[in-house]
């Protein structure tokens, strides 16, 4: 995979771009200057590119904007090609000319420039001072409209042209990093990472939109997503932070693994408990990590672990044992167990269970707990299972008579499934059909 970075200053429409390119919606779109705080990364279809999106280049000597402004720079340097975007609106400015400047200092990869809101030539202003930038001939887009683009792929596709550019994207896992803000999620991410690539600050909101970086970690080839924190929706007031919540929300669906933050330090409060939940019902793999658990007092560990451990085991019923761990991000201690639990569970989830020891499981776990009487009065009889699904694990069970099993009773199976095949940590679906099993003939 090459790497295809995108610069500018800020506003000139670089989100946009990004989410064109890697026809997704990962890039936070708003038309407040500044949104886009982190790199974030995305690949695109059908051609061996990592898209990174960076913030607009900004010239903070301190705080978020000097932070934005360095990851980018480091994207730069690590760049293959470069898109670089300037406002045909608005015309060349001279923060444009400066930056400009610090790409050709910075890296001898190949770049574009792209004129953006290009959508009519009357609102263009001299098109020709655009060449000052030192990029050669402008190229006229419109990012909104997908407008141009066939100029940008030409221009890539050049560059691979003779070259070795991989066509597939390796399987790796993609896992998710959520909970409130100020948990220490980017403090995380950077942990695994080994660099400071996120931003942190003792302030909530400073991560918006969900960044995904493909790294290598304790022996595997992962995504990591780091989201920005979710907040109670009373809490909520402003309408980038809800985008940035619900970009949060969508990581779950776009993940294998979530791994929840929670700050150990405090009460655990129900908005994790609801993530956490959230997390189930989707039918991925969940680990809770107790985060600053060493400035826990050594003395309420244990009460304090058992407390958490109860919280969230009621709060969701298709995992029998939640799996939570705790661990330090600032110091990394637990961190590597953590990644050795959740890749064990990934292992485990992939595989298919023969139908005949599914059979057993049940045939034992119904000779010691009947299933109740329907609503009729007719017994039931659970006559034939097997494993349907993976990631989440599913359970399928004919049923021979009435079909109405109580919620009570699947707890109990899927309790029993669980135990008897090392899921306890996984979700496990169970559903009933009401026909037979096609070799009984009775």
């Amino acid at each position: 995979m090459k790497n295809l970075v995108i610069v500018g200053r800020p506003n000139t429409g670089k989100s946009t771009l990004f989410n064109g390119l890697t026809n997704s919606r990962d890039a936070l779109v708003h038309d407040r200057p500044g949104v886009t705080r982190d790199t974030i990364s995305g690949n695109m279809p059908n051609r061996p590119w990592t898209v990174f999106d960076t913030a607009g280049l900004e010239n903070a000597k301190t705080g978020i904007g000097h932070d934005s402004t360095d990851m980018a720079i480091r994207a730069i340097e690590n760049a293959d090609a470069i898109l670089f975007v300037v406002d045909g609106r608005v015309g060349l400015n001279p923060m444009d000319i400066e930056w400009a400047k610090l790409v050709h200092k910075k890296t001898r990869a190949p770049a574009l420039l792209l004129v953006n809101k290009s959508e009519s030539a009357k609102r263009l202003n001299e098109i020709h001072d655009f060449y000052k930038l030192g990029f050669g001939e402008p190229v006229m887009i419109s990012a909104e409209h997908k407008r141009g683009f066939d100029d940008i792929y030409e221009f890539i596709d050049k560059i691979c042209a003779g070259e070795e550019c991989a066509t597939e994207q390796d399987k790796k896992i993609k896992i998710a990093v959520l909970g409130q803000p100020n948990v220490g999620k980017s403090t995380f991410v950077n942990r695994v990472l080994g660099e400071n690539r996120q931003i942190v600050k003792d302030e909530p909101g400073i991560t918006r939109d969900t960044v995904k970086i493909p790294t290598h970690f304790y022996g595997r080839d992962i995504v990591i997503m780091d989201t920005a924190g979710l907040r109670r929706k009373s809490g909520v007031t402003d309408d980038v932070e809800t985008l940035s919540a619900l970009k949060s929300l969508d990581a779950i669906e776009k993940s294998d693994i979530v791994i929840l933050i929670v700050d150990a330090t405090k009460n655990i409060e129900n908005q994790a408990l609801s993530i956490a939940a959230r997390v189930t019902d989707a039918g991925k793999i969940l680990c809770v990590a107790l985060n600053k658990w060493d400035l826990v007092d050594p003395v309420e560990r244990d009460e304090k672990l058992l407390k958490l451990k109860h919280q969230f085991a009621n709060s969701f019923h298709q995992i029998i044992k939640p799996m939570i761990l705790a661990i330090s991000a600032q110091t990394g201690t637990g961190v590597q167990n953590l990644f050795k639990r959740v890749y064990e569970q990934w292992d485990i989830s992939d595989a298919m269970t023969p139908t005949s020891l599914i059979n057993r499981i049940i045939e034992k776990l119904v000779a010691d707990r009947q299933p109740p009487m329907s609503r009729l009065k007719r017994p039931m009889r659970l006559k034939f299972a097997r494993q349907t699904g993976r990631r989440p694990m599913k359970i399928s069970i004919n049923v021979g008579g009435a079909s109405d099993i109580p919620e009570s009773y699947t707890r109990y199976l899927r309790r029993g499934i669980a135990t008897a095949l090392k899921w306890e940590h996984l979700p496990i679906i169970i559903e009933y059909g009401k026909s037979e099993n096609p070799f009984d003939k009775e």
